[in-house]
């Protein structure tokens, strides 16, 4: 056979099925099979094969008992081969050691131990102690060389996948080191291991009848065959290593795949499990110690015989000497049993916990690289559909079999299903893509103009190529981060994490937290109820405005466009209970989206009734939602100012161009950008908004504008500029890139300076009004000074219906 090795001594049988074609991929040997003084290595190596005989437990019935087994490691697959002879052609089944654990049995016959795999426990036994330790050692060290011989995948996304041979042998070594601290490495049984034991005598081999395995009669008698025609053969014909050549027997797959074994399996039930002969116990030897006192020596029982001799008390006594040394080696004995026993566990654990470690790391990971691996598909998506409309707007309406195939990709690209997209990618991907996000927004934006559709198609591609690249890198550290914060105390830890954005399971908590700091002064047991009864009582004036903004209260989230749902109801007692809370106010348009921010992200009336309370009564200026809406103007202005130090390029452009930003910006500050950014980042910037206030909204105003900086410069023409200002917050997609320029880029941003600016804005602003009033006065005592003299001449409505 390819690979095989012939007998030294030439003779006519088979070899071992056992050897490995010398082409094969293997991983660097390690032995642990030599012992010294102070677990020191000598300098002779062992076998470069981990194969030999030991005794299986099997069968059933009459032939139910030890048999004699050949066994053979495979380093390409982890599993250990068992045939009945060293010399078979194929073998009759495999242990898969990729997953077992190991046990030696210290109150069993010994050289007994067991390997356990998710599917079944086999009882092995080994000749001697020594070569049952061997066995134990290697089979660990194979099976660490496994699992430290695959490929584990890029931790960075742009790492190449590369060997890791160079890399294992100090690996290894390590493991070696750490195994010696538990056990040290016993000594090769050189006769009873490797391919020199497949020419010595079985030991204690059974009967030939109870030694074949009737399971896999099939495979014996393949085996048998290939044994009579080998001897008429060249030595090593027809031979096969088990792996990609030597199928297992149909009775072996079938054993391989089978469920954990019942209680007739061997190792399970005590009644079907070997019964060797176990080692005295420290209980059982005190017991026979105290029978053996009262029967053998009746020098201190009652029926003492008063005239025994000297000589034979003597003699008595030398029984007693010579029994208890016997019983105290046998202790000794087995104390050394369990001893070593307890070092061999603790090194499986050892071992199983840092591949349990190791298999974590590398499923983290993978789940690393499959995210990459879908961003960077969802990025090149979106630059082809990008590409496309590009082309559309170059093309415009003209006609031709050019323009003809753009409109056809473009409308096979727009035939696109959110849902059917997330349930393909929802194996792989961490955060597929859905139809709506978990607060109940569209993922796509539905925009009002149709050449924008492929440019939302786009955008939701952009968001999530982010949000999967953020899943392991940003978004799970925040969560442990979130999680092992406890109890809630203003800090500085605590604003970097609101700043961050807080994760989905706990931003209730951390919002009624937030709202409670801000209003707990205000709140009364029952008070919220007593507004409902006020309401329900008496109608508000402001009751009918309340009515018809409902229906226009996010048209792009479920909750509010559902015909079944309760969100429009829980919002509309809100706004008539706040509406009673504030007369002054009463109601103004904007605080409908306010409230049903709330609704989203607590679900309780009470708590986001009391949010709206926190947002308008403490942390907005006091006049922020009169009728007048001073404060609302006062801001814009100071925001032209912040625009002018931190963006001048941009200032300037705009203002060659006459374009006011208020149109736009004004409605941001109103309802805290809740009809402008994506939900995730609205969200995030409300978590910091809650807990800092107003100067959360100046600092990502101003981070909108930074981030669109250059698009906005490209543009030349008023009108365009407009248009892109009506959705360009919209396709901001990129989160943590935003916070950064808010929070980062916009340095310095003093509280002091705000409020400088604030004063001086009001102070003109009321001064223009105070003009305005004066005289729109004026003009009304000139009207009121002219009477009806002014009309004079001039004819009626009336009269003029008068006439014929």
């Amino acid at each position: 056979m390819e690979g095989a090795q012939e007998n030294p001594a030439e003779s006519g049988s088979s070899v071992p099925w056992s050897e490995e074609p010398a082409d094969s991929a293997r991983v660097p040997e390690v032995s642990l099979s030599e012992e010294s003084e102070g677990c020191t290595r000598p300098l002779e190596a062992a076998p470069q094969k981990l194969c030999g005989y030991l005794s299986k437990f099997g069968g059933k019935g009459p032939i139910r008992g030890w048999k004699s087994r050949w066994f053979f490691f495979d380093e390409r697959k982890c599993h250990l081969y068992y045939s009945r002879t060293a010399q078979d052609a194929n073998p009759l089944d495999s242990i898969d050691l990729s997953s077992a654990v190991f046990d030696c049995k210290a109150d069993a016959e010994e050289g007994t131990f067991e390997i356990k795999t998710p599917n079944r426990i086999i009882t092995l036994k080994a000749a001697t102690k020594q070569v049952m330790l061997y066995w134990l050692q290697q089979l660990q060290m194979k099976r660490w060389e496994f699992h430290n011989s695959l490929p584990a995948p890029p931790a960075a996304p742009d790492a190449a996948l590369a060997g890791n041979g160079p890399a294992l042998r100090p690996e290894l070594e390590q493991e070696e080191e750490e195994q010696e601290a538990f056990l040290c490495p016993v000594k090769t049984p050189t006769e009873l291991v490797g391919m020199a034991a497949a020419w010595q005598p079985v030991h204690a081999k059974p009967s030939a009848l109870q030694n074949i395995s009737l399971k896999h009669l099939g495979t014996e008698i393949q085996n048998t065959v290939c044994n009579i025609r080998g001897s008429k053969q060249t030595p090593g014909a027809g031979h096969r290593p088990p792996g990609a050549d030597s199928p297992l027997s149909e009775e072996a797959q079938r054993e391989e795949q089978a469920s954990p074994p019942g209680p007739g399996a061997p190792g399970k039930d005590p009644a079907n499990s070997p019964k060797p002969t176990p080692k005295s116990s420290l209980t059982t030897n005190l017991i026979q110690k105290a029978k053996s006192q009262s029967n053998t020596f009746p020098l201190f029982s009652e029926g003492l015989v008063r005239n025994r001799t000297a000589q034979e008390k003597v003699l008595a006594l030398e029984q007693q000497v010579l029994m208890l040394t016997k019983e105290l080696k046998a202790q000794k004995d087995d104390m050394e049993a369990y001893r070593t026993q307890n070092r061999f566990l603790n090194s499986e654990i050892h071992q199983v916990t840092k591949i349990w470690r190791k298999v974590a790391e590398k499923e983290k990971a993978l789940l690393m690289k499959c995210a990459y691996l879908q961003a960077q598909n969802c990025r090149v998506e979106s630059k082809y559909l990008a590409g496309l409309r590009r082309l559309q707007e170059a093309l415009g309406a003209e006609a031709g079999e050019c323009s003809g195939l753009l409109r056809q990709l473009i409308q096979e690209a727009l035939q696109w299903e959110a849902s059917e997209a997330s349930a393909e990618s929802a194996v792989l991907s961490p955060s597929a893509v859905s139809e709506y996000d978990e607060y109940g927004f569209l993922t796509v934006p539905s925009y009002e103009v149709e050449d924008l559709r492929l440019l939302a198609k786009i955008q939701v591609l952009e968001v999530h190529s982010h949000q999967l690249l953020a899943h392991e890198a940003v978004q799970r550290p925040l969560r442990e981060r979130w999680a092992a914060l406890g109890e809630l105390a203003p800090s500085a830890e605590l604003k970097q994490l609101l700043r961050a954005g807080v994760p989905h399971e706990h931003r209730p908590r951390v919002w009624r937290w937030l709202i409670r700091l801000r209003v707990q002064h205000l709140q009364a047991p029952g008070c919220y109820q007593e507004l409902l009864s006020r309401s329900q009582a008496c109608k508000h004036p402001a009751a009918r405005q309340i009515e018809l903004d409902l229906n226009r209260t996010f048209p792009n989230n479920k909750h509010f466009t559902c015909p079944t749902s309760g969100f429009p109801d829980k919002l509309r007692r809100v706004l008539l209970a706040f509406s009673w809370q504030n007369p002054t106010i009463g109601y103004c348009q904007g605080l409908n989206r306010l409230a049903a921010i709330a609704l989203l992200v607590l679900d309780e009336e009470e708590s986001a009734f009391w949010c709206l309370v926190a947002i308008v009564e403490t942390i907005m200026p006091a006049d922020y939602y009169s009728k007048t809406l001073l404060a609302s103007q006062v801001d814009q202005r100071v925001l032209q100012d912040l625009l002018l130090e931190k963006l001048p390029r941009l200032t300037a452009h705009l203002g060659q161009r006459h374009v006011d930003l208020s149109f736009i910006t004004f409605n941001w500050f109103l309802v805290v950008f809740a009809d402008s950014l994506i939900s995730n980042i609205l969200l995030q910037v409300w978590d910091a908004f809650l807990y800092e206030g107003i100067k959360v909204v100046f600092r990502y105003a101003l981070a909108i504008f930074k981030y669109n900086e250059e698009a906005l410069l490209r543009l030349q023409d008023s009108l365009e500029i407009y248009q892109y200002l009506h959705f360009f917050t919209k396709t901001i997609c990129d989160s943590r890139k935003l916070m950064h320029i808010a929070f980062n880029d916009m340095n310095p941003f003093p509280m002091k300076q705000l409020r400088q600016l604030r004063a001086a804005h009001r102070e003109r602003l009321q001064a223009e009004l105070n003009e305005l009033e004066q005289l729109k006065a004026e003009y009304l005592e000139t009207r009121a000074a002219q009477g009806p003299s002014a009309t004079e001449g001039c004819p009626s409505e009336d009269e003029g219906d008068a006439e014929p």
